[in-house]
């Protein structure tokens, strides 16, 4: 449910590295909302703030969905990151919002839950059938604050056979991992989520199985991303010289320039 996010040059928050913001807006906040004894200080959200029963735990519910969207959507107005890449997580974010208003429990909502991933994957897998597979999109957004000319070095080497190939086997590699890691999240909810929609155990257990899966499903997608990112760099090298590296554009260009010379 991860995608890779590019080395752009976002607004820093004083103090706090933005890995903290993420996990506090994206997991620890939405499981603090969900639980009906936040810390054993014996509050509830539902209880205090939604005044409990099936109304209280579905606002609470609600809220605990709709944080993680407002703070990913928010990151991206305040730092105006517009590429590919992060229109397309807002896209999943949007999606992953529109989702909390379907109220299911049971096997459907593990599958609700799973969507994001398996949207992810059905669309690094389909971008192959275009001219841009998803990893090239990725590599792109990388090079957003360097030069020109060092841009279209990146983009002169993602186009030669070998690392175009590379590149190809890197979007099937994130496309397979991310479908494996909607499956996987479909079990977890499946067996975890066992609560009827709306009550207190529902949502002490959507609580749970989102602390279950946020290690594996971040380990699943680094994996992905990792292995991509290994085919490229050896298809790079192949090609460059053993000094070669992706994410070094300006190398990339004078390495280019002195083959062409």
């Amino acid at each position: 449910m991860t995608v890779p996010t590019p080395s752009a040059k976002p607004r820093r928050r004083v103090g706090v590295p933005k890995t903290v913001w993420d996990l506090l807006f994206t997991l620890v906040i939405p499981i603090a909302i969900l639980s009906p004894n936040i810390l054993g200080s014996g509050i509830s959200i539902s209880e205090t703030v939604f005044g409990g029963g099936v109304t209280g735990n579905i606002r609470a519910y609600l809220l605990a969905a709709l944080v993680p969207v407002g703070y990913v959507l928010a990151d991206l107005a305040i730092n105006r990151t517009v590429s590919a890449l992060a229109m397309l997580g807002g896209t999943v974010a949007l999606v992953r919002g529109a989702l909390a208003f379907w109220y299911v429990d049971g096997a459907l909502f593990a599958v609700k839950d799973s969507v994001p991933a398996l949207l992810f994957g059905v669309l690094a897998l389909g971008s192959l059938l275009t001219r841009t597979p998803i990893f090239r999109v990725v590599l792109d957004a990388t090079t957003l604050t360097e030069s020109a000319e060092h841009r279209a070095a990146t983009q002169r080497a993602l186009h030669e056979p070998t690392v175009n190939t590379a590149v190809r086997g890197a979007t099937i590699s994130y496309g397979l991992v991310e479908l494996a890691s909607s499956v996987v999240n479909y079990f977890v909810n499946l067996r975890t989520v066992t609560g009827k929609f709306g009550s207190d155990a529902f949502n002490a257990q959507v609580a749970q199985a989102n602390a279950i899966m946020r290690l594996p499903a971040l380990v699943l997608s680094l994996v992905g991303v990792g292995v991509g990112i290994w085919l490229i760099q050896m298809a790079v090298k192949r090609r460059y010289g053993k000094e070669a590296d992706i994410f070094a554009p300006e190398k990339l260009a004078r390495l280019q320039n002195n083959a062409d010379s």
